[in-house]
């Protein structure tokens, strides 16, 4: 569990020791996360929302994050249904939670066999944080 709220005055919890393995996952991205990069996230085009890629934050790498609106990507491949790394999946779920951002998650197959529905979720989350935000104020 994360005791700091994630914003622009700790750099959204950058974890600068993770920075090469994070450069790392760049250079190799599965097909999933290259589609998703090239076809929904790259260049602002989600509403006008800039995404980074393989960000690190607190102990772990983003797949992808978008700052402004505290929203993670994460692209599951299979080794993401082992028993032994599910649990690992939702105690950095968890912790991201609780850092202040919101988490949503793709198979690489949904990605890779249905995009359309992926970027109409991801495009809905989009709304939701923004509707959050209005009824906050800010």
């Amino acid at each position: 569990m994360s005791d700091q709220t994630a914003d622009s005055s700790n750099l959204f919890l950058y974890n600068k020791d993770l920075k090469e393995f994070a450069r790392q996952n760049r250079k190799t991205a599965t097909k999933a996360e290259a589609c998703l990069w090239k076809y929904v996230l790259r260049g602002k085009i989600r509403k006008g929302y800039g995404f980074r890629r393989q960000r690190p934050v607190l102990h772990y790498i983003a797949d992808f994050i978008c700052l402004e609106l505290k929203l993670i990507i994460e692209v599951d491949g299979i080794s993401h249904t082992w028993e032994s790394v599910v649990g690992k999946d939702q105690r950095r779920e968890q912790a991201l939670l609780d850092a202040g951002f919101v988490v949503i998650r793709f198979k690489d197959d949904e990605v890779l066999s249905a995009i359309n529905q992926v970027l109409e979720k991801i495009d809905e989350t989009i709304d939701e944080i923004e509707k959050k935000k209005d009824r906050l104020g800010r």
